[in-house]
């Protein structure tokens, strides 16, 4: 049971951070979830999580590795290889070896062979974690292909390494030849496993579609469990490395997926979306169960008499500092070596700012506590394993460390490429605004008394998905207050044509004066939506003072008050003036260049009036029919607008597929036909 309500509030705590990440985009997603698991451990009931060092290998660290390499971009990534290998084995070795020096001599308690898998299971990168701050700066393209691609083969090299060195520290023998040979073996046998394997579930997926079984859940549901399968022929019955093993079977799957893209679209997107909710899982747990484990290897450390709180914060500091000189020095000499050596000519001269953009970027995250963890917690002779809370402890507040320095420094590091991807947001929100505008023209243009009704309920929900797809975004928020705007403009001209029209039945001595001020005082709280400004606020205000003095010195002068039979002619006299706001609205449309807006407000006054006169809107086939074709034309006509603003340079090669994206997205639901 405790493990169950662990795992329930996990899950609600991911859900937390993903709020919390939306409202303060400044705070890494992981950052938010390893506080939020500080948090599950100190509440009542003492929740802790302890897990064998194999399952969680099997259950966190082979799914997101073979993701990473499933996503492997070839052409980027060969592009930088030699940069990519440099970073993935020298700097993984330069790491290890020393981060091991420098935990050993600060801290001797910790054994030599254990300060090394310290240092092995630290050497890896993870761009997941980076992921949350990215969304909101703009890193170098080329910065990122190179922590992805050093990332896909570090944390199988790390990994390995940090198991070599448990495994010393557990049965206290170690043989650097024997080391070699064995490294080599887990490393070749598991890359060969992973290619052998990789192409037989491949080859097994293809000849069970030649035998008629398309269905794409079954498909997606074998790939999900393709990692598994492989880690675990690969550790139990070759003895070799799964890490290596999944990795190269994903990049087998990247390879074949760019020849069967058309004829399985379906279960790709049924599988990616299904992988991009698994990750978000797994990823989140692992740094949930590094903040459950931050309170309880504090309390261990901090008993020691010999570790007081400053030391070991020290510690981090140090052993942090120590991973961040090393990645810089590499950095500006592989920089330097390759812009003399292969591309003097023709690449960019080495900047320093570049550097340290490259030095920040490589944060720890996942793999690392996800190793970490698997400490045992006792060796081969039985005793306690050598200071592994501290272990813990030092891998948990390096993590942090690092999240919090890329956090705080690189956004001062990369303004001016802010000021350019907020240039293209900008852009990305103009052209959203556009085929909003271009879905109000089409549902107008294609209106008739038959599919009014999914045409007006349309409308809405173009315009609610519009404002909350940018709602948050303080790039685009403009484009929604731009556009509220526009149309109060013409919601205020349309509030004016009713007033006119029921002053008009008044001054005709067609209606009574209750009628007409209770229609006015409706028009008026009407407009007080609409108005934000002090300025105008008065203006209204006043006017709303005036009005109501009226009308009470015409209502107790007659003693006068509204009955049933006035209410009534109140609503038929509002109806009237509806129509007459529709009929005013579309003769000023026709003097504009642009009128959507005013078919936009068009359309909400046909809504109005079909609900005053209880229009059946319930959704009976004909209704939904109406509405599906509807949105079809629509989206054509969204594709011919995206492809035109290509086409003129409006938009780049990047925004034409998220807006296409979006519209693709909509049409996969409309022509999705649920299958028992």
């Amino acid at each position: 049971m405790d493990f169950l309500m662990i795992v329930l509030l996990v899950m609600v705590g991911l859900l937390v951070s993903n709020i919390v990440s939306h409202y303060v985009p400044a705070i890494p997603t992981a950052l938010t979830q390893i506080a939020l698991g500080i948090i599950l451990t100190l509440i009542p009931g003492h929740y802790s999580f302890e897990i064998d060092a194999e399952w969680f290998l099997l259950l966190f660290v082979a799914p997101i590795l073979y993701n990473d390499g499933r996503l492997f971009p070839q052409k980027e990534l060969w592009g930088m290889r030699t940069l990519i290998l440099g970073n993935a084995f020298f700097l993984v070795i330069l790491t290890t070896i020393g981060c091991g020096y420098v935990i050993h001599f600060l801290i001797p308690s910790i054994p030599l062979a254990a300060a090394f898998a310290l240092g092995a299971i630290l050497s890896p990168t993870d761009p997941v974690a980076v992921t949350g701050i990215a969304k909101r700066i703009k890193i170098p393209e080329k910065v990122m292909v190179l922590v992805k691609g050093e990332s896909l083969i570090n944390d199988a090299s790390g990994l390995v390494a940090f198991k070599f060195a448990i495994a010393a520290v557990v049965t206290g023998v170690f043989s650097l030849k024997d080391a070699a040979l064995n490294f080599s073996y887990v490393f070749v046998v598991g890359a060969i496993l992973g290619l052998i394997l990789g192409l037989v579930v491949t080859s097994l997926r293809f000849r069970l579609r030649k035998a008629g079984i398309h269905d794409v859940t079954f498909h997606t549901l074998l790939q999900i469990l393709t990692p598994f399968g492989i880690y675990m022929v690969t550790e139990h019955f070759f003895h070799a490395s799964g890490v290596i093993a999944v990795v190269i079977a994903g990049i087998i799957h990247s390879t074949v997926k760019q020849f069967t893209e058309t004829f399985i679209a379906e279960e790709q997107v049924l599988t990616e979306n299904t992988w991009s909710m698994l990750l978000f899982i797994l990823n989140g747990f692992v740094f949930f169960l590094l903040g459950m484990n931050i309170p309880s290897s504090m309390m261990d450390i901090f008993s020691q008499p010999d570790i007081n709180g400053w030391l070991a914060f020290g510690y981090v500091a140090a052993i942090g500092g120590t991973i961040l000189v090393t990645r810089l020095v590499w950095s500006i000499i592989t920089s330097l070596l390759t812009y003399n050596v292969a591309n003097k000519r023709q690449g960019e001269k080495p900047q320093i700012k570049t550097d340290l953009i490259t030095t920040l970027t490589g944060v720890r995250g996942a793999v690392t506590m996800a190793g970490v963890l698997t400490i045992p917690v006792s060796i081969a002779n039985g005793d306690v394993f050598p200071e592994r809370s501290l272990i813990i402890f030092l891998a948990a507040g390096v993590i942090l460390l690092l999240l919090i320095l890329a956090t705080v420094f690189l956004p001062i590091l990369s303004r001016s490429e802010e000021d350019h991807d907020q240039a293209d947001e900008l852009e990305l929100g103009a052209a959203k605004t556009k085929l909003l505008l271009v879905a109000l023209r089409k549902i107008k243009e294609e209106m008739n008394d038959q599919n009014k009704p999914a045409a007006l309920k349309l409308m809405q929900e173009y315009i609610l998905s519009f404002e909350q797809n940018f709602s948050g975004h303080n790039v685009n928020d403009k484009y929604v207050t731009r556009f509220n705007d526009n149309l109060d403009e013409i919601r205020k001209l349309a509030i004016d044509i009713q007033r006119n029209y029921v002053s008009t039945l008044l001054d005709n001595h067609k209606i009574d004066v209750l009628v007409h001020d209770r229609l006015v005082q409706f028009y008026d709280m009407q407009e007080a939506a609409f108005e934000y400004s002090l300025r105008s606020g008065a203006k209204l205000m006043t006017k709303r003072i005036r009005h109501t003095a009226v009308r009470f010195t015409r209502i107790f002068r007659k003693w006068d008050f509204p009955n049933q039979d006035t209410w009534r002619e109140v609503k038929t006299v509002q109806m009237e003036a509806i129509q007459a706001a529709i009929t005013g609205l579309e003769a000023h449309a026709k003097s504009l260049q642009q009128p959507e807006y005013v078919y936009a407000v068009m359309l909400e006054y046909e809504s109005m009036l079909m609900r005053f006169k209880r229009v059946n809107e319930h959704q009976d086939d004909l209704y939904v029919s109406f509405k599906e074709e509807l949105r079809l034309k629509v989206i054509d006509a969204e594709r011919l607008a995206i492809r035109t603003m290509y086409e003129t340079g409006e938009i780049n090669k990047e925004q034409e597929k998220e807006l296409r994206r979006s519209s693709n997205f909509i049409e996969s639901i409309l022509l999705f036909e649920h299958i028992e």
